[in-house]
């Protein structure tokens, strides 16, 4: 009995401890990014669902862009279509393209349109050439070594940037109470389609959106200082004076670059979080602590 009432005690001190943040950001809309371990692991599926639909529930307006790579390069392995990248991008001829659209448009989407439905939240799947919501170019890639006098530029095909978004569509689906869940494929001028990185797809979403925040899961613990630990709190000069210094490098430069345009281009603080902890998001917003990396444009006090 004592146990029962030490753990029922400890749900009530949990939910008291969260009313400030919930109060904070009702009414406000969250982007999170959803790819990695986190769509993997059947429990980190299951938690992810249960915490969108949760900040549904108590009034936050939760907007999810999900990635899908690993689940793409299984297909045209299946398919016997080689993948080649170039500065970590998939080159995206007509036959991937396809297959691009079918994983992330189909089978990816819908699996976590599902999940969220299941625990008892209305999810919405679309792409980006629904309503025109993602609207793209081509994305023009360039190489040049020293011994160039001029860049090479790389055609890596149905491979894009985002030119625009259709917030209206978006708002429309969050006053209805409804969950978008976004597949990062976007459409062209004449109606072709781009696949984009997933990342940039939500830091574009959220800009349109001036979102409260942009939640992007990674599957590390955020981003490092040289000795290995977890650099929090970061105002964008501080993150720009990182890059210059070398301490962002490699795979962790896109991502940083893409929360620094989002916290420039208007969303109040961007987040990058470790998506192989339980229930990553509820703990980033509803904590103090969080689990991961925040830029927001000052510093807080």
């Amino acid at each position: 009995m004592t146990l029962e009432r030490d753990a029922a005690t400890n749900v009530a001190k949990v939910l008291s401890e969260a009313l400030p943040y919930i109060r904070r950001f009702v009414g406000k809309t969250l982007v999170i990014k959803y790819g990695g371990n986190a769509m993997e692991s059947e429990e980190l599926k299951q938690g992810f669902a249960r915490d969108i639909v949760l900040m549904k529930a108590v009034g936050i307006n939760p907007v999810v862009v999900h990635g899908g790579g690993p689940q793409i390069g299984d297909l045209l392995k299946r398919l016997s279509i080689e993948s080649h990248f170039v500065d970590g991008m998939r080159v995206t001829d007509t036959a991937t393209m396809d297959v691009v659209e079918m994983v992330l448009g189909g089978q990816v989407n819908k699996s976590i349109v599902n999940l969220i439905n299941q625990h008892g939240g209305s999810a919405i799947g679309l792409t980006g050439k629904d309503a025109q919501l993602i609207r793209a170019k081509k994305l023009q890639v360039s190489r040049q070594t020293p011994e160039m006098t001029q860049p090479e530029i790389i055609d890596i095909g149905h491979v894009g940037e985002v030119t625009g978004v259709n917030i209206d569509l978006l708002n429309m689906l969050v006053k209805g109470d409804f969950i978008p869940v976004i597949a990062p494929i976007g459409v062209g001028p004449d109606g072709e389609s781009y696949n984009i990185n997933a990342d940039l797809v939500a830091g574009k979403v959220a800009e349109a959106l001036k979102a409260e925040k942009l939640m992007l899961l990674t599957n590390i613990a955020g981003l490092m200082d040289k000795q290995g630990q977890v650099l929090t709190g970061l105002t964008t000069e501080q993150v720009d004076s990182l890059i210059a210094d070398g301490t962002i490098y490699g795979g962790m430069l896109p991502k940083i670059r893409c929360a620094l345009e989002a916290v420039q281009g208007g969303v109040t603080s961007a987040h990058i979080i470790d998506g192989r902890v339980p229930n990553a998001v509820l703990l980033e917003i509803f904590t103090d602590s969080g689990v991961g990396t925040l830029i927001c444009n000052r510093k807080r006090h």
